[in-house]
């Protein structure tokens, strides 16, 4: 092999975008609204040390949807309002924390039952396992983390919160 040959395949392997499968699945919103717990995510900035997290999920007069994360940070007790929208594929949501400044919000897997959710982005930085409970067994969460890892996801990411 050539140097220039090496060069470009090290440069695509670091440069190159982490393939996912982040089509979402059909859900019934009206199922999917209520309150959620947070299991595990990835890092981000705007949950970042926060613990004891849950989103809940209400449908509004205009059909919107009310989004409230909430959870503490040292501590103290932080809430969020949000909204979100219905796009024209179910199991993706369009949700906003700041103005009209939009963000994906895909179903990537969800129980049945609607007892527990796996969550993504438009982009590999994003996931979340939520739980209608606060905590789920070991055998189920190694489901989810398993689906996610199908999907291309790094769950060496996940960080799991205290609840």
């Amino acid at each position: 092999m050539n140097a220039k040959f090496l060069i470009v395949m090290l440069l695509t392997s670091i440069f190159a975008p982490t393939k996912i499968d982040n089509e979402p699945v059909a859900i019934s919103l009206n199922k999917y609204l209520g309150k959620w717990y947070e299991i595990a995510r990835f890092d981000h900035s705007f949950e970042r040390d926060m613990e004891r997290v849950t989103a809940e999920y209400k449908l509004l007069p205009d059909g919107h949807i009310q989004v409230i994360n909430s959870g503490y940070r040292d501590g103290k007790f932080k809430e969020t309002t949000g909204k979100a929208k219905t796009t024209n594929t179910s199991g993706l949501l369009r949700v906003s924390f700041f103005m009209n400044f939009y963000s994906d919000y895909r179903v990537l897997m969800i129980d049945k039952d609607y007892n527990y959710v796996l969550v993504g982005g438009n982009s590999p930085k994003y996931l979340w396992i939520l739980s209608r409970t606060p905590r789920l067994d070991e055998a189920t969460l190694q489901k989810i983390i398993g689906a996610a890892q199908e999907k291309g996801y790094d769950t060496d990411k996940l960080i799991f919160v205290e609840q």
